[in-house]
């Protein structure tokens, strides 16, 4: 695997001093969720809560922080040192979202979104910040969910998808661990796998569709009346939002795009052509997607991403030396579309006009495993760092796009799966729809 070939370093918009030891502790609750009190309207929200008792220490910088979840549980790392923080026990299965605060992600868990605290977090204190870190930690807080799927931070609002009830709760992000978070709730007319989208005004995008299909999209207002309504998206699976606010939605024919209050369908060139899993930047107006072509394929192993301008409605695909998997897709700090091949390499192309800029080797090549909750490779972009999992050999490695290099790598105890993370006092990441999900049906 590569190696660095000078001292590890910060790499750009994450060059901070080391942590400095302990200037002030207090207890968690003061700076984030302590008890909660019971929400205005007792049916607007069914979360529980409980008083975070862990000690918090204060930091000359944020702390980001890294979570990779493995068969029976979460290791927490040091996203600057890959040091682990912490092994948190995690029954089954468990998808990791980031929440929309900074500090929390919600864990898709047996019977719900569950806050898990990452111990890292900042405040604002007039032209300032305090930066604050203590330990890991699963909190009580649930917000329960039959079938917990899709999770959309947006512009402050947390938006959770119930999978197996059709359910949407809106959450406000920055309370999203206190439990009494809920801002809005609806239920779709059929339980599906499906996303929501809350934008800034209220505005709330939502699939809508059946166990057995999808092809509807509905806008709604902050009063719950439609605004535009479409179903020209067979297969509605996924969402991103782009640096101009727009919000793109994959279809097995291309995407929906939502702005200024129309939906407006762009095509792709094949008949069947199916975007699923998609990654927007706050730093581009074009969302970087999947993009396959088989609809009989039980295993397509895709070599071509597609780009979506959200400025102009039209779609371009991207060819790569390899072909990729759902976790393979993420943005640079500059908007570059970012995908991990199974070459091992991180293919870094110019969203603008769709050149392969440089594909930076990162880890052995890989296989796509036949189901898709196996370990693979995966890949996130936090605070100005790239990072890549290697299941095959344990390990996590962290990239500088900008200079090509892989600058820090860690093995680890466990065969990582999911990846996550927070900043840690930083601006909150997911907020332009960073989001590649699952593919099952």
């Amino acid at each position: 695997m590569p190696s660095p070939t000078r001292p590890p370093r910060a790499p750009r918009r994450a060059r901070r001093l080391p942590a400095l030891g302990v200037a002030l502790s207090v207890p968690a609750a003061l700076a984030a969720c302590g008890t909660a009190e019971p929400a205005a309207d007792p049916a607007a929200s069914t979360a529980s809560t409980a008083e975070t008792t862990a000690q918090a220490t204060e930091a000359a910088a944020p702390t980001p922080r890294l979570a990779l979840t493995y068969d029976g549980g979460a290791v927490v790392l040091d996203a600057q040192t890959l040091d682990q923080v912490a092994d948190l026990p995690l029954e089954g299965f468990t998808r990791l979202n980031p929440a929309g605060d900074g500090r929390h992600l919600l864990a898709s868990t047996t019977g719900g979104f569950r806050a898990l605290d990452l111990g890292a977090w900042g405040e604002a204190h007039g032209d300032h910040h305090h930066y604050w870190r203590a330990e890991p930690r699963l909190t009580e807080v649930t917000y329960p969910a039959a079938e917990p799927g899709h999770v959309v931070v947006h512009d402050g609002r947390t938006a959770l998808f119930d999978d197996g009830t059709g359910q949407v709760t809106v959450l406000d992000s920055a309370h999203v661990a206190a439990g009494d978070a809920p801002v809005r709730e609806l239920t779709t007319p059929s339980a599906h796998h499906g996303v929501a989208v809350a934008l800034a005004d209220d505005t709330l995008v939502v699939t809508e569709g059946t166990e057995e299909s999808r092809s509807g999209v509905r806008v709604l207002d902050a009063d719950g009346h439609e605004v535009a309504a479409s179903d020209a998206c067979p297969g509605v699976h996924g969402e991103a939002v782009a640096a101009d606010e727009a919000v793109v939605l994959g279809c097995e024919d291309g995407v929906l795009v939502y702005a200024d209050g129309t939906l407006t369908k762009v095509d792709a060139p094949d008949d069947y052509g199916r975007i699923g899993n998609q990654a927007g930047s706050e730093a581009s107006p074009v969302v970087l997607g999947d993009y396959k072509v088989d609809p009989d394929a039980e295993l397509e192993e895709p070599t071509r991403v597609s780009l979506v301008d959200t400025r102009t409605g039209t779609l371009s695909l991207v060819d790569l030396p390899a072909s990729y998997t759902f976790r393979s897709l993420a943005r640079g700090v500059d908007g570059e579309a970012l995908v991990l091949g199974t070459d091992g390499a991180l293919h870094v192309i110019d969203p603008d006009d769709g050149t392969l800029q440089a594909s930076i080797p990162v880890i052995d090549p890989w296989e796509e495993p036949a189901q898709w909750q196996e370990p693979r490779p995966a890949v996130l972009a936090l605070d100005g760092s790239v990072y890549v999992t290697d299941p095959a050999t344990r390990t996590v490695h962290a990239v500088d796009v900008e200079t090509r290099t892989v600058w820090r790598s860690a093995t680890l105890d466990v065969v990582p799966n999911e990846l996550s993370g927070v900043p840690g006092g930083a601006e909150a990441p997911g907020q332009h729809g960073e989001h590649g999900d699952h593919e099952h049906e």
